[in-house]
């Protein structure tokens, strides 16, 4: 199977049908569903690729479209946008540009549709063997900051507060979770501890985030025994070399072991 693809459409049954069945035959496994949020959350945990096929819809489901590009920006999913360029002007007043890999402006020829989600494909299949990141934090701002510096080399996946990120890991197994230690609700060492309780969850390395740099913060957060803990403070060219210092002493650990 080449991947799988969900078609997100409305009112445009036989044109999306025969977009599918080209797809299928590509040896795609293709879903199409009607641009409701809750039916795209259905299906986002196992699609790699969205198609947003435009039509009138999207001039009055801005609710839609933003669910959309929190859904494919948070988690990293591809996005590709096809239809008429006023649709597509209009989808981009939600979705940022940042967000969407690729766009089929109609009329379109079929065969270069597919060509098109072939190389989709393969950036998405790319993509999955990167090393996978959870942020957990409530701090939106610091969240996209972090995203935008990390995703360049890694899959990253963020989540808004503790209960977020122990809801994904019961279905997703992160190579690593970055976890804020100060969180209203539930505080980072009390997620530490419920990933810690669970067997499927046990073993992902986390480290914590933390904006107390004086020993007696730092102490009181290596005394949980997560694998190492980094400073908000600290600059984008830090971040990436601590993350990359640990991918690669896990790597030599394991390596040892063998």
């Amino acid at each position: 199977m080449a991947g799988k693809i969900l078609i997100i459409s409305k009112g445009a049954a036989f044109m999306t049908d025969a977009i599918a069945k080209n797809f299928q035959k590509a040896e795609f496994e293709t879903t199409v569903i009607e641009p409701v949020i809750s039916d795209i959350e259905l299906h986002a945990p196992a699609t790699g690729i969205f198609v947003l096929f435009a039509g009138s819809f999207v001039f009055d489901s801005a609710d839609v479209l933003v669910f959309v590009k929190d859904i494919c920006g948070e988690n990293e999913k591809t996005l590709c946008l096809i239809g008429y360029q006023e649709e597509i002007e209009e989808i981009k007043r939600s979705i940022p540009e940042s967000i969407i890999s690729g766009i089929v402006e109609r009329p379109f020829d079929m065969k270069e549709l597919v060509n098109q989600m072939k190389k989709l494909a393969d950036l998405d299949e790319e993509r999955k063997k990167r090393k996978h990141i959870l942020l957990v934090d409530d701090d939106v701002t610091f969240l996209k900051m972090m995203q935008d510096w990390l995703s360049d080399y890694y899959t990253v996946t963020i989540t808004r507060s503790g209960m977020q990120a122990i809801t994904y890991i019961a279905t997703h197994i992160p190579d690593l979770i970055l976890l804020d230690y100060d969180m209203p609700i539930t505080p980072g060492p009390q997620v530490l501890e419920m990933i810690r309780s669970e067997p499927n969850s046990t073993g992902i390395p986390v480290i914590f985030l933390t904006g107390k740099s004086d020993r007696e913060s730092v102490m009181k957060v290596m005394q949980l025994k997560p694998q190492g803990y980094l400073l908000k403070n600290m600059n984008k060219a830090q971040i990436l070399k601590s993350v990359a210092d640990f991918f690669e002493a896990e790597k030599i650990s394991k390596h040892t072991k063998l």
